[in-house]
């Protein structure tokens, strides 16, 4: 429950500076994780990216100032942290319909989007195969993408990176040097708050990296959830982990980065693990 607690603190703090510019890096230090975990998390429990979650609340908020307390449009811009009138009229637009000069008018209909509070809710559907796996650092050696701090500007990112390397042969190249465990091909977010943030398409590999890089991924325990199916339903099993799985499970995420293992690469019909790193919570 303390964990569910957290992340209610969380949106408290969000809700105390929705006229700042809100930092993801203490959201995630107010529920005991990385920025992008907490990102992670939050899409997932309310169903809404993190990003357009703040965009609703500033927005909402807008519409009772230009309503209730009479407040020039671009005064209110400005206090929701737009420079450019133009940039506060479109995120208005996008969430009411209406343009902000409009709302003034009598009878007109505006949208209001609360705050979200988070309760654990057990469904015990379906059930959910893991194992808890101890393990020291291991290198991996393939190709990288920069990763926005804003996670769902990578939503395209890094599945244009998987098909470049398919086309252009260094998928192949990579299995070829595979030889250490984890057996697999392996996608690997580096996303913690002291290093710039990277996605890896790689193997692990004893091999000489060549004109490849390579990053060594810190020992940790993992809790392993096997899956199979295509891309979407390796984002359903993420879903089920963060919100039926991690909340009730005695852990909380670990420092170190998110591991996805494809011991069948077929984007199609993929058999795959997922590797999330945990650490026992303090009692």
């Amino acid at each position: 429950m303390e964990w569910i607690e957290r992340l209610n603190e969380a949106i408290g703090y969000m809700e105390d500076h929705l006229t700042d510019e809100i930092d993801y890096e203490q959201l995630g230090k107010i529920a005991c994780c990385s920025s992008y975990h907490f990102q992670r998390m939050f899409a997932y429990m309310a169903g809404v990216p993190l990003s357009e979650y703040i965009r609703r609340r500033k927005m909402s908020l807008a519409a009772v100032d230009l309503q209730g307390k009479n407040m020039k449009v671009i005064d209110v811009a400005a206090k929701y942290g737009y420079q450019s009138p133009t940039a506060f009229n479109r995120a208005f637009q996008s969430v009411h319909g209406i343009t902000p000069s409009a709302v003034k008018n009598e009878g007109v209909s505006v949208k209001s989007f609360p705050p979200v509070k988070f309760k654990i809710i057990v469904k015990g559907v379906e059930e959910m195969n893991y194992r808890i796996e101890t393990k020291e650092s291991f290198r991996i050696v393939g190709v990288s993408v920069p990763l926005d701090k804003n996670i769902e500007k990578n939503f395209s990112v890094i599945p244009s990176k998987w098909q470049e390397i398919s086309m252009n042969g260094t998928l192949q190249r990579l299995i070829g040097m595979m030889d250490t465990p984890p057996m697999g091909v392996l996608g690997v977010s580096t996303c913690n708050d002291t290093e710039p943030w990277r996605y890896y398409i790689a193997v692990s590999s004893s091999k000489e990296k060549g004109d490849l890089e390579e990053y060594v991924v810190p020992a940790a325990v993992w809790a392993v959830f096997p899956g199979e199916g295509t891309n979407q339903s390796i984002q359903e099993l993420e879903q089920r982990i963060v919100t039926e799985w991690l909340p009730t499970s005695g852990y909380e995420y670990g420092d170190a980065p998110d591991v996805e293992v494809y011991l069948n690469p077929d984007p199609q019909n993929a058999q795959y693990e997922v590797w999330i790193p945990v650490v026992k919570k303090q009692e």
